[in-house]
């Protein structure tokens, strides 16, 4: 099934292309987005505090010292990491305080398109880092059921 649109949906297409592509739609796309993961890190960073807490060993003292320090160097790079992705979620949505915008038409679309342009990089790197953190704690918790103390 292929969609082929009408002459009129090509019309009104074609007047919704400057809207979308506009510096103010764009900035405010962009800040919805970035509020989008601002809020699943803060939720996710809760839940895998929890799954560790509850699922993980109760005492990793009893493992042994390279699993142990093995555990907590993957629990600290995956915390580190969510926090650090939760902070850079927040420099998205919230940007640098004292930011100054200069009421002059040309510096305001460049301050839009620039500032769009910080928070898509901001967002992206939140991502990657909200992954390591995942996957970091994960294996934490992982290793600790393989690995049960000696």
């Amino acid at each position: 099934m292929t969609f082929t649109p009408t002459p009129q949906q090509l019309r009104d297409a074609d007047r919704r292309i400057p809207e979308l592509s506009s510096p103010e739609r764009q900035l405010g796309d962009a800040m919805r987005q970035a509020e989008g993961y601002r809020n699943f890190l803060a939720s996710l960073t809760g839940l895998l505090s929890a799954v560790f807490v509850l699922k993980g060993q109760e005492d990793v003292t009893k493992l042994s010292d390279t699993i142990r320090w093995a555990v907590t160097a993957l629990l600290g790079t995956g915390f580190l990491a969510l926090i650090t992705a939760s902070w850079l979620s927040v420099a998205a949505v919230h940007g640098r305080p004292g930011d100054e915008i200069l009421l002059e038409a040309g510096r305001l679309l460049r301050y839009e398109k620039s500032r769009t342009r910080r928070i898509w990089q901001l967002v992206e790197a939140a991502r990657w880092l909200a992954l390591i953190g995942v996957l970091a704690v994960a294996a934490a918790v992982v290793v600790t059921w393989v690995r049960p103390g000696t």
